[in-house]
């Protein structure tokens, strides 16, 4: 039986495309997937990130190759796929990890809210939807020719009214309805072989966030303070807690699981604040 619980979550043999993988939770998901045994196509912008990525998985004594790209340029993303399948020859799952918030599209307090930053509020989209769409049309072609995972990242914003992260959660909310669209059209034309699900993470602290969240002294600023306040745990999460989830669900463990969506979040979503 646990032999049999093992090969369940195993990801051995699986080439793995994974997208904003330089990033801090990227780093984590590449971690992951390198003790679940996946062979990984780590994706991103920065080159020295991505190298060291790739040379954590060697070292650990897994398979890996880096290829920078940018998410919203499908040429990047043709030319890609091109060395994927010259390198490994197949690609049996993609991690939409790219997206991220625009510092222009967060609405300050006491800005006016009739006067928004239109432009940055379409990048915030841009980033974070179709920089899992257009992944999604590229790689995930190959993954339907022999049946496969995709797994987006969403966001408690995407359900909760966080303030002033308006781009960033009217894109997040829209990754949770392509989710479950695009997991029945793939059922309706590739039956149970190709599932798309989501993982919701709370509040973890990144680059992107760290000045919002923290001082430089790393004592929680007023926000900081009010996410750990409507957290039951009463803490920030850690990246490497969302990796059960992600091997999870790209693991055989849920072969019957598409449209669905994970929170990994301290019970934050749980919690009126009451």
């Amino acid at each position: 039986m646990v032999n049999q619980v093992e090969s369940l979550f195993s990801l051995k043999n699986k080439v793995v495309v994974v997208t904003g993988a330089t990033g801090v939770l990227g780093e984590a998901f590449i971690n992951g997937l390198c003790a679940a045994q996946a062979t990984i196509v780590v994706i991103g912008r920065n080159e020295d990130a991505a190298r060291q990525r790739v040379k954590d998985v060697t070292e650990a004594g897994g398979k890996a190759i880096y290829i920078i790209a940018d998410v919203l340029n499908e040429e990047n993303l043709n030319d890609a796929h091109t060395e994927i399948m010259k390198t490994y020859g197949r690609i049996d799952a993609l991690v939409n990890g790219a997206g991220g918030n625009i510092p222009e599209a967060v609405v300050q307090p006491g800005s006016d809210v009739f006067n928004l930053n239109i432009n940055a509020l379409k990048q915030a989209f841009d980033l974070n939807l179709f920089g899992t769409i257009v992944p999604t049309q590229i790689f995930g072609k190959e993954i339907a020719k022999h049946g496969g995972s995709i797994v987006n990242i969403s966001s408690v914003s995407a359900s909760q009214a966080v303030t002033r992260v308006l781009g960033y959660s009217l894109a997040k909310t829209a990754i949770d309805s392509y989710t479950k669209w695009m997991a029945v059209e793939l059922a309706n034309r590739y039956g149970d072989k190709v599932r798309m699900n989501a993982i919701v993470p709370g509040f973890f602290i990144t680059n992107q966030n760290r000045a919002l969240l923290t001082n430089t002294d790393e004592s929680l600023t007023s926000r900081g303070q009010a996410i750990i306040t409507k957290t039951p745990f009463k803490r920030f999460g850690s990246p490497d807690e969302l990796i059960g989830a992600l091997v999870y669900l790209l693991s055989d463990a849920s072969k019957f699981v598409s449209g669905e969506s994970i929170t990994v979040d301290g019970g934050f979503c749980a919690f009126s604040g009451v």
